[in-house]
């Protein structure tokens, strides 16, 4: 495995048997890694914050709120072997520590545990397990992004979206037929998290998310990598399926589409 980081060196994974980056959380923060910008951004300065959102990410309350989801979740370790029952007592510990790194710009996620579902025909999903750890401060940053991004998202959206679900979906395609719409094109965006082009992703987090610690902390999740039949391989497109940011991020990306779609008048769900 090759590393090339500054202050990262290999460690043995608990439940893994192979080597990766150190948990930052369990080896205090060691190797400062702190980029003044983002490259994907050039006017996107990562130590600078104008609206404060990062410290409502990490806000006890929200971040005691992300940790009862996690755990009512449940799910599988990601690479450290660490399981949901085992997060409270660590976050007791470590929470503060974890807190303070992340507003200092030196939080480091750890690569997500990949995982292959079988699907109905026969191909595979990959999916990426962050941490227990990385989840909480995934659901974290999602829960404060929700809110702003659900003003800017099409009505004729309703996946991975609060209040909202597959019945409100058929209602509306419903209403297209009882408009006179007779005909139905089926589309899908084959492996569409795994393709995920993520400079475009950043830029197009960037008009909104005006404080750069935080397109910084969601770009260092991007580039996390995979460890892969314990192997670890640089993550340089998609976004993880399976950690709890894939989803509103990939609205936010896919909320390009539906704008184009709604400039040209198409009727769609």
């Amino acid at each position: 495995m090759k590393v090339t980081n500054t202050g990262i060196k290999g460690s043995q994974l608990r439940g893994e048997g192979s080597m990766q980056k150190d948990n930052a959380e369990h080896e205090g923060y060691a190797g400062v890694h702190n980029p003044e910008r983002i490259t994907e951004t050039g006017n996107t300065n990562a130590t600078e914050s104008k609206k404060g959102l990062l410290e409502e990410i990490v806000s006890r309350d929200n971040m005691n709120q992300a940790f009862k989801k996690v755990k009512a979740n449940k799910g599988s370790h990601g690479i450290d072997g660490m399981k949901v029952d085992e997060l409270l007592q660590y976050l007791k510990e470590n929470g503060e520590n974890i807190r303070q790194s992340i507003l200092d710009g030196n939080y480091r996620p750890n690569a997500v545990r990949r995982v292959e579902i079988p699907k109905e025909n026969g191909k595979k999903r990959n999916l990426g397990i962050p941490t227990v750890v990385d989840r909480v401060i995934q659901q974290a940053i999602a829960q404060v992004l929700t809110p702003i991004y659900e003003k800017q998202f099409s009505e004729n959206s309703f996946g991975f979206r609060p209040k909202r679900s597959q019945h409100d979906a058929i209602g509306k395609s419903q209403n297209n037929i009882e408009q006179g719409y007779k005909y139905v094109v089926d589309m899908d965006l084959e492996k569409y998290f795994d393709t995920v082009n993520q400079s475009k992703l950043v830029e197009v987090l960037s008009r909104t998310i005006k404080d750069g610690r935080v397109i910084s902390l969601i770009h260092k999740y991007l580039k996390a990598g995979v460890v892969v039949k314990h192997r670890f391989e640089e993550t340089e497109v998609g976004v993880p399926q399976g950690g709890n940011l894939s989803p509103i991020l990939s609205n936010i990306m896919l909320n390009e589409l539906d704008k184009e779609l709604e400039s040209r008048g198409h009727k769609f769900v």
